[in-house]
């Protein structure tokens, strides 16, 4: 990895698994990135926006939910939600201690909303939100939609969502981002879907440019 290197991460009090990017020239800001349901934070998506963040100056921890901790495989259970989210709290109190700007939070898909709900419910937590594919609804069911936490959020966020998102279409998330009182940002990624183009073996090199970009003229860092 060029400009940065990482170290990896394990402990269980508190139980924090992951991998820490360290950046050659810091810029003195925190980020904490993590995976979505079926997923971990081996991801290729996770890495390449980690490894891009460091790059630019980041220190970056990308972790495990707790759910993950607890098993290689399967989806999260929603009673085992609010400990993810405790998970989330305790990966940003220890990449606090690493940092002295500001700290970011975020994740993909489910690991986006808990970190969603988690600041819903303490909004001075973090200085700022990145979502990658929020799950505004199951698929095919645009009826259900996860908007219960939206109106508490004052959390400064910037949404990347694919075009062809089944779990949210762009007109939804446009509509749906109305709700909430925080200052929000979308971007938009054409000819993709819920994976933002990380299917596979698939990658889309554009993506981490593009989210850095955004990011750092949406939170001026």
């Amino acid at each position: 990895m060029s400009g940065a290197y990482e170290s990896y991460v394990d402990s269980t009090d508190p139980p924090i698994r992951g991998f820490l990017h360290h950046p050659t020239n810091p810029n003195g800001n925190g980020l904490v990135l993590t995976h979505g349901a079926g997923a971990n934070c081996r991801s290729s998506l996770l890495l390449t926006i980690s490894e891009g963040f460091a790059r630019s100056g980041f220190t970056v921890l990308r972790c495990d939910l707790p759910f993950r901790q607890a098993r290689p495989f399967g989806l999260p259970h929603p009673a085992q939600a609010e400990r993810d989210r405790e998970g989330l709290k305790r990966a940003v109190e220890t990449v606090r201690k690493q940092v002295s700007g500001k700290i970011f939070l975020g994740g993909h898909s489910y690991g986006g909303r808990q970190a969603f709900m988690l600041c819903a419910a303490e909004p001075d937590l973090v200085d700022g939100l990145l979502l990658l594919s929020y799950p505004l609804h199951p698929p095919r069911k645009p009826e259900q939609l996860r908007t219960q936490h939206f109106p508490e959020l004052r959390t400064k966020s910037l949404f990347v969502h694919g075009a062809r998102d089944p779990l949210g279409l762009i007109g939804e998330m446009s509509l749906a981002l109305k709700m909430i009182p925080a200052k929000t940002s979308l971007l938009q990624r054409e000819g993709t879907g819920h994976d933002l183009g990380f299917k596979g073996k698939a990658q889309d090199p554009q993506l981490a440019p593009l989210v850095l970009q955004r990011f750092h003229e949406f939170f001026e860092v």
